[in-house]
């Protein structure tokens, strides 16, 4: 039975040291930004990216990744002898997947398997970790790709950011376009459904939207165990790191994941975001 490796993204932005330690390959998405291309966490990082795009004038687009650039992953590791299973970005807010989906078809069957997780940022990360950790512990493909639409259903993920501004522009607003134009400091509450951006809440300061979403995690808990926590921002360090410890002391996760937004989701996202993904249940 081949070996499995777990593809994915870089939008899921997994700390590089947990990709260094699981049979995780990452394909970087691309920032356009004033007449340049950058691999998404290869040609910029986030610090420098959110840092730039706090003081620039103008605001990127975002690339998905080619199929040609997908084409050439796979045929690397199916040649050094691996099994695949690719968990792209939410297919609701990328064109990754559908592209991958049809790159994919060239391959033989039953060597490749690719699933529209619904996700993005660190909660498709827990999505790749559980995936990847079955395939550490020798699973085939079938049973990573069980393992991988089974924790599908114990992930959550909300978040809250500064400004509607980069949501807007992107178009990626769904159910919160009703806050255009309201409050400047209005605070919404999101969270990613079925694949989309959706509307939660709103509220009037940042610590109210970091209570709701703590209280909206503990909700999604709802007592399951274990729990691992994601904490991850954009530009937003220093409260990331008290929500964080917030979390530890409040779910006991047995993992617990500070981490960032990647550049390319910060593109429709903004400095200042602050996001909780959850994966509770064994």
């Amino acid at each position: 039975m081949p070996p499995v490796m777990i593809v994915t993204d870089s939008s899921a932005y997994l700390p590089s040291e947990l990709v260094a330690s699981h049979p995780i390959r990452v394909i970087p998405l691309t920032l356009n930004w004033d007449g340049q291309a950058f691999r998404d966490g290869v040609d910029i990082g986030a610090t420098e990216f959110y840092t730039r795009l706090s003081q620039s004038r103008t605001i990127p687009t975002t690339s998905q990744i080619s199929a040609g650039e997908i084409s050439k992953t796979l045929q690397e590791l199916l040649a050094a002898g691996y099994d695949v299973l690719f968990l792209p970005i939410s297919s609701g807010i990328s064109s990754t997947f559908q592209t991958a989906f049809g790159a994919i078809s060239n391959f033989p069957k039953g060597h490749v398997t690719i699933l529209d997780t619904k996700l993005v940022s660190m909660a498709l990360g827990f999505q790749v970790l559980a995936a990847a950790r079955a395939a550490a512990a020798g699973a085939s493909l079938s049973k990573c790709t069980q393992v991988a639409q089974k924790t599908y259903g114990q992930i959550g993920v909300y978040f809250s950011v500064d400004t509607l501004k980069f949501l807007a522009a992107g178009g990626r607003i769904n159910s919160a376009k009703r806050l255009l134009g309201t409050a400047l400091n209005i605070k919404p509450v999101l969270t990613i459904c079925e694949g989309k951006i959706e509307l939660v809440g709103s509220v009037r300061t940042s610590r109210k939207a970091i209570e709701s979403m703590l209280n909206l995690v503990e909700g999604g808990i709802d007592g399951r165990a274990p729990v691992r926590v994601s904490v991850f921002h954009a530009l937003a360090r220093e409260t990331a790191e008290q929500v964080s410890e917030t979390a530890r002391l409040r779910f006991s996760p047995v993992e617990c994941i500070l981490s960032e937004i990647s550049p390319v989701v910060g593109t429709h996202v903004g400095p200042g975001t602050v996001a909780i993904a959850y994966q509770a249940g064994g």
